[in-house]
C-alpha cells in the first residue's frame, strides 16, 4: 500500500485512553503511551501525521499553565505528531455544566469552552496545531432533554451560539458531535435542526463519527427519526445506501471534522459513558461498514466531488479493551483502514 494523497492528514485520538476507564472498569492509559503507540504504527512506511487530545486529567489539564501547554506541544512533536481537535470537558463531572441547564450550569459550559479555546489558540501560536476544532455536545442526557423538547433544544441552541461567540474571539471552531446520548443532538434530524437554530455555520459545524452515526439510521433514542427498521437485512445494501445517502445529504453540508470507524450497529458503553455507538476494529467480522466506500458519502458532495471541508480525519477507539489498545497490531490495522480512506477520497497539496 502506497500512499499518493498528503490530504486529509492521518490521526489517532488520544481519549480511548480515557473514555470509558476508570472507577470499577479498568485504569486510564496515560497520555505517552497514547502518544508513544500512535507514532510507533506504520504500514509501508506511511505514519499517523497527529493526535486529537482530551482536554481532561491526567492527559491534558483543562487549566494548564502556558509553560506547561509549551510542554505539550513538544511532547508531541517530538514523536514527529501534531495537535489537531481538541475535546472540551464540558459534562457536569469535569467541571462543565449541561447545555441545557439552569444559568449557573450552562455558565459552567461555556467556561469549559473558553478555557479549551484559549489552550487551542496557544497550540496553534506554538505551530503544533495546524488545523482542528474544539468539540462539544450538550452534556446533556435524551432522557431529561425529552421532558420539554421545544424548550430543551433552545436552550442548547442558545449555550452553543454563546460558545460560538466564545470561539470566534479566539480564531476557533466548534465540532458539534453526534452521538445517540447527547440530548438534542441524539438523531439526525434533531442534529441538523439544532445546527439550524444556532445558524453559525462558519463557527459551528458537525463531527461526523461513523460508529455512531451509523446508529442515527436505526433510530436509536428516536425510534421517529430512524431510516432503517431494527431487523434491516444487512445483506441489502441497496437499501442501506439509500438511507445512508439521506443520512450524509442532510448532515455533510454541516460536516468540519470527521472520525473514520467501524460498527456493528450496538450500543455500547463502559465505565461512566452512556451506551452510544460500538466502535469496533476495522476487521471486526461483524462490522457493518465497508469503511472506505461509507466514507465517502461524507467526504464527497452529491455529484462526487470531494469537499476538502476536513483537513485532517481521526480514527475513535472509544472504549476499546485496554489489552486490544496496547497491541501495537491495532494501530498498524486502523492506520492501514484510514490510508484506504486516503487514497480513495484524499487529494494532494
Amino acid at each position: 500500500m502506497t500512499s499518493f494523497h498528503n490530504f486529509p492528514k492521518l490521526h489517532n485520538a488520544a481519549w480511548p485512553g480515557l473514555v470509558g476507564k476508570g472507577g470499577d472498569g479498568e485504569p486510564p492509559i496515560d497520555l505517552d503511551t497514547m502518544l508513544d503507540l500512535t507514532a510507533a504504527a506504520e504500514v509501508n512506511g506511511v505514519r499517523f501525521d497527529g493526535i486529537d487530545l482530551f482536554l481532561f486529567d491526567p492527559h491534558v489539564n483543562i487549566d494548564s499553565t502556558d509553560q506547561q501547554i509549551q510542554t505539550l506541544a513538544e511532547k508531541v512533536s517530538s514523536r514527529g505528531l501534531v495537535i489537531g481537535t481538541l475535546v472540551a470537558p464540558v459534562w457536569p463531572p469535569t467541571g462543565g455544566g449541561s447545555a441545557m441547564g439552569e444559568s449557573a450550569e450552562r455558565d459552567l459550559f461555556l467556561q469549559q469552552v473558553e478555557k479549551a479555546c484559549r489552550i487551542g489558540a496557544r497550540l496553534k501560536s506554538l505551530g503544533i496545531r495546524p488545523y482542528g476544532c474544539i468539540r462539544i455536545d450538550s452534556a446533556a442526557d435524551p432522557g431529561s432533554w425529552a421532558n420539554d423538547p421545544a424548550k430543551n433544544q433552545q436552550l442548547i441552541a442558545d449555550t452553543f451560539g454563546r460558545a460560538c461567540d466564545i470561539a470566534e474571539r479566539h480564531g476557533e471552531r466548534l465540532a458539534a458531535e453526534g452521538e445517540i446520548c447527547w440530548g438534542g443532538m441524539h438523531s439526525w434530524r434533531r442534529m441538523v435542526e439544532l445546527l439550524q437554530l444556532v445558524n453559525r455555520p462558519q463557527t459551528l459545524g458537525f463531527q461526523a463519527d461513523m460508529a455512531h452515526t451509523l446508529l442515527y439510521l436505526l433510530g436509536h433514542n428516536a425510534p421517529e427519526d430512524a431510516l432503517l427498521s431494527a431487523d434491516h437485512d444487512w445483506k441489502n445494501e441497496d437499501l442501506f445506501y439509500k438511507k445512508y445517502q439521506e443520512l450524509t445529504d442532510a448532515l455533510r453540508p454541516w460536516t468540519i471534522d470527521f472520525h473514520v470507524a467501524q460498527n456493528d450497529a450496538t450500543v455500547f458503553g463502559s465505565g461512566s459513558h452512556d451506551k452510544t455507538g460500538r466502535h469496533c476494529l476495522p476487521d471486526d467480522p461483524n462490522g457493518k461498514l465497508d469503511i472506505t466506500k461509507a466514507a465517502g458519502y461524507w467526504l464527497r458532495d452529491t455529484s462526487g466531488e470531494l469537499t476538502k471541508a476536513c483537513q485532517h480525519i481521526c480514527w475513535d477507539g472509544c472504549m476499546f479493551p485496554n489489552e486490544v489498545m496496547q497491541d501495537p497490531a491495532t494501530w498498524n490495522k486502523i492506520l492501514a483502514a484510514m490510508i484506504s480512506v486516503r487514497e480513495a477520497h484524499g487529494w494532494s497539496d
